[in-house]
């Protein structure tokens, strides 16, 4: 419902009561507004009760406020620019306290991931990434820095993982040319939503890879072209991505891997050691 929530408030617009006029307009008008605010706030900027704004929401089926309001924000977060990011934080923060409003939300987030996760969704990519031939990991911008974390620790599990690099697209189709049946390939994207990964999944998986998303939504456009989703709460912070729970998820899958290609990791680190050992790569406990 959320792809067309505006498209279902304009159609039944001519029969909504005169408050629920006065909301409908507003969210119209202000969705990028609206959809922070709770049930009490939004009445009170359209001078309506906050019963009203509830009775809204299930005029338009919605079994709740929080329901709309999900949609609301699921629709506009892959389309808000960086200032409209920017402007909606500075409403929605006003003057709470900074760090104790966005580690809250970030705490929430996971909170919300956890109990949303699909653990058989989760079990499938942690089945196919234990017997995968070769890894591809993709993330652009901020989900670059997941991609890498996560392609850290894969190569102590497996002789061939390959994190993408996104300068361009052309070059994400060369790092990917060879990609073949019995590989797998994970792309990361949160809104908004990168084209490249999106248009890079759907290459290998045209050429028979396996293909895991790692984004925050059934409605993400990942979704249409992956084997396995995992989905994972992101949320904006000003004009920053917050990613906390999608790294946070990485960490379960790195972990749950690990268990099942242990006889590889622990090969991997033995070696490891002694390589850092002989050539003093960590400082080591001063003698007193």
């Amino acid at each position: 419902m959320n792809n067309d929530i505006l498209s279902l408030i304009q159609d039944n617009l001519s029969g909504f009561s005169k408050g629920q006029k006065q909301i409908a307009n507003y969210i119209l008008s202000s969705y990028d507004k609206a959809a922070f605010m709770t049930a009490s706030r939004l009445g009170r900027t359209v001078n309506v009760s906050e019963s009203t704004v509830v009775r809204f929401a299930a005029e338009l089926g919605f079994d709740g406020y929080p329901s709309m309001q999900r949609a609301l924000q699921e629709m506009i977060r892959s389309k808000l620019t960086s200032i409209q990011r920017i402007e909606v934080s500075r409403s929605r923060i006003g003057n709470h306290d900074v760090l104790s409003m966005v580690m809250q939300s970030d705490i929430e987030k996971i909170r919300m991931t956890l109990e949303e996760t699909d653990q058989a969704a989760f079990a499938a990519a942690v089945e196919c990434l234990s017997r995968a031939s070769r890894v591809y990991v993709l993330g652009v911008r901020s989900a670059g820095a997941l991609a890498d974390f996560l392609g850290y620790y894969l190569r102590f599990m497996f002789d061939d993982v390959v994190v993408v690099d996104t300068s361009a697209m052309s070059e994400v189709f060369e790092q990917v040319l060879r990609v073949r049946p019995g590989d797998v390939f994970l792309g990361l994207s949160f809104p908004r939503y990168s084209r490249r990964t999106v248009k890079a999944m759907k290459y290998v998986k045209d050429q028979g890879a396996t293909v895991i998303a790692l984004t925050d939504s059934r409605t993400s456009p990942l979704v249409e072209h992956a084997d396995v989703a995992l989905l994972a709460k992101s949320d904006m912070a000003s004009f920053v991505d917050s990613l906390v729970a999608p790294l946070s998820l990485v960490n379960a899958l790195i972990v749950a891997v690990s268990r099942r290609r242990a006889e590889q990791l622990e090969d991997t680190l033995r070696k490891l050691e002694g390589i850092w050992s002989e050539y003093d790569e960590y400082e080591k406990p001063s003698d007193k």
